[in-house]
């Protein structure tokens, strides 16, 4: 497989999709080469659901999607036993988290019980259903969307499940002539179903070896640690990353630097990665809110390069 040609074949066909986006998608690719779950958070009716889609049907992954609402419990994602008459015995009727790409759509719409249900899939890739522990199809990917926290009806989600995600991205309204494209156009949602499946889990697999065998210098380990360091310092955050966070920190990197064709990562694909990363992991000091980019872009600026 030449992975370059088959890399620009598929964010090719994500961009006739998600229209002046590429930076978006190229980030949201990165994630589920990396092996990671990504989270979309916007105001309503910028794309979110529309590029799940498109990444889920362009990978050729089964596909399930959940529209998290208030009153939507817990075994309502894994599944649940049923009797069965004729069998004289309980049968195990799966759930939607039984596929290789779920949609959490509008995930914090639903109550902190239900957005906890996903961490053990999201960490390790099985469930626990009435005692006893299933696995989940391979790969699993989650793709969540979540609305801005001060809209109505939404819940912060919890910490230990943020930082689950390996990045979250945001895209925005769209550039007036991306814009205007959207609405002389066709419609998104037929356009998605009218994607071809350009990878299967085989080749799917194998460009996430790939993204293992690039390099990473011990140069460009101690700038990451630098980073990771100037988090814990109190200056600009209220607490620091955790070593799980520069883990999927230099994953992430790694698919950068693949689909920026080369085989070694270097500082320009951390730098490019690294709000997508740990934004949502991170509370400024000066912000009561979580997640401010502009803080992590500054703290880029302030951390040298060796």
């Amino acid at each position: 497989m030449d992975t370059q040609h088959t890399l620009r074949l598929v964010l090719n066909q994500l961009n006739t999709v998600m229209v002046g986006k590429s930076a978006q998608v190229s980030d949201s690719l990165a994630c589920l080469l990396a092996g990671g779950h990504l989270l979309i958070e916007d105001v309503p009716g910028v794309g979110k659901t529309t590029l799940a889609h498109a990444l889920a049907r362009t990978l050729g992954l089964q596909f399930s999607r959940v529209q998290f609402t208030a009153d939507l419990m817990p075994s309502d994602l894994t599944g649940v036993s049923v009797f069965d008459r004729g069998r004289e015995a309980f049968v195990f009727h799966p759930g939607p988290v039984f596929a290789q790409v779920l949609l959490a759509d509008e995930i914090n719409r639903a109550s902190p019980k239900t957005q906890s249900a996903l961490l053990e899939a999201m960490e390790e890739k099985q469930v626990s259903v009435e005692g006893e522990t299933r696995p989940l199809p391979s790969p699993f990917f989650v793709i969540a969307t979540q609305n801005p926290h001060d809209q109505l009806g939404t819940y912060a989600l919890p910490e230990s499940q943020l930082d689950r995600f390996l990045m979250r991205v945001s895209l925005g309204y769209p550039d007036r002539a991306a814009e205007r494209d959207l609405l002389a156009g066709s419609d998104r949602r037929q356009m998605v179903e009218q994607l071809a499946a350009l990878l299967d889990p085989a080749s799917l697999h194998t460009l996430q070896q790939a993204v293992l065998a690039v390099h990473v210098s011990p140069a460009l380990l101690d700038y990451v640690q630098d980073l990771i360091e100037a988090t814990r310092n109190g200056r600009w955050f209220l607490q620091g990353l955790s070593p799980r966070a520069g883990i999927a920190l230099v994953r992430a990197a790694r698919a950068q630097a693949l689909l920026a064709g080369r085989d070694y990562a270097a500082a320009d694909d951390v730098q490019a990665i690294l709000p997508q990363c740990v934004a949502h992991r991170l509370i400024p000091v000066s912000d009561a809110g979580r997640g401010s980019v502009e803080q992590v872009r500054a703290l880029i600026d302030a951390v040298p390069l060796r």
